[in-house]
């Protein structure tokens, strides 16, 4: 029996090293768990062109939206750990999501292995055109008078929880109106039917640009370059508040380490290809400079700092 074991396990280690070595032979998929001409989707289309390069291999973009992510999500956890299905995984799948919803069908550090960080986005607080507060300083004198509005793209959602956050930080009380989806909620903050949100660069930088809206505060460690008026939370003396959003590669647990290894090389090859670099900056986002060991340890870090605030708010989702 033992030999009958030692036999298979040679057999198998035989296996693995031979898939190793002529990975990738098939084209490599990136499944991105969001409808196309998202941020997140845009961030794959930008990544697969260099990584198919460096990898010898054509990388496709296949988009599975629904349920806020999930069952993308759900799917790649699922799948074959071999690296021809990897996820394109985000904060809202794998830190804020799982923050909040009671039903999940998998686990986001259990069920996934980092490939490599790609970026990070810094959240940015607005107001409308009709709010009067022309400053960080005049919007928290505003919310005394009266109880301020801001909008979210809905319950349990990255920047509602960046608001939850970033009222218990300053000590501020604001009135939450969640919506279904950052477009709606930027709508109706154009058109004054809510005063202020907190949301991604990426998706406010375009309304602050034609003066639609006015950006008071952004959470990056330093000021944008796309928006260097607008001062840091930090500077503002909102000491240690982060609310970036991130993404990265991720591929099922199980993967072999030298398959692994392969795909995260290639992926360090990409991401230092400088139209890529140019097109995430373009996008307000910041290069994620960490090592594999580092990136799983920032998202469940991340995880558990959202899962604090989730629980200290109340905020869960069925």
């Amino acid at each position: 029996m033992r030999r009958i074991f030692a036999a298979a396990l040679a057999a198998l280690a035989a296996s693995l090293a031979a898939h190793a070595e002529d990975f990738p032979s098939r084209p490599v998929r990136i499944v991105v768990p969001w409808p196309p001409a998202g941020n997140i989707d845009l961030t794959a289309r930008a990544l697969a062109p260099a990584l198919g390069e460096a990898l010898g291999q054509q990388v496709i973009v296949d988009n599975r939206g629904g349920a806020g992510g999930r069952i993308g999500t759900a799917e790649v956890a699922r799948s074959t750990p071999d690296g021809y299905t990897l996820l394109l995984g985000s904060s809202g799948t794998l830190t804020t999501g799982p923050a909040v919803f009671r039903n999940i069908a998998y686990d986001p550090i259990r069920d996934f292995v980092a490939v490599g960080a790609i970026q990070s986005v810094p959240i940015v607080l607005t107001v409308g055109p009709k709010t009067p507060a022309k400053s960080y300083q005049e919007f928290m004198a505003l919310a005394k008078t009266h109880e301020v509005t801001i909008a979210s793209a809905g319950n349990g959602s990255s920047n509602h929880l960046a608001s939850e956050l970033f009222m218990r930080m300053a000590n501020v009380k604001l009135l939450h109106v969640p919506y279904k989806g950052s477009g709606p909620a930027l709508t109706d903050l154009v058109g004054g039917q809510v005063e202020s949100m907190m949301d991604q660069l990426s998706a406010s930088i375009p309304y602050v640009r034609e003066g639609r809206l006015r950006a008071l505060a952004i959470s990056s460690p330093r000021r944008s370059p796309l928006l260097p008026e607008v001062p840091t939370f930090e500077e503002l003396g909102v000491k240690g508040y982060e609310a970036s959003t991130f993404t990265g590669l991720f591929a099922p647990a199980g993967v072999p380490a030298p398959v692994l290894e392969k795909l995260a090389t290639a992926l360090g090859k990409a991401l230092a290809d400088e139209n890529v670099r140019e097109r995430y900056r373009s996008m307000g986002a910041d290069m994620l400079d960490l090592g594999r060991a580092e990136f799983a340890a920032y998202v469940r870090s991340d995880l558990e700092k959202w899962r604090r605030v989730a629980r200290d708010g109340h905020i869960a989702v069925d």
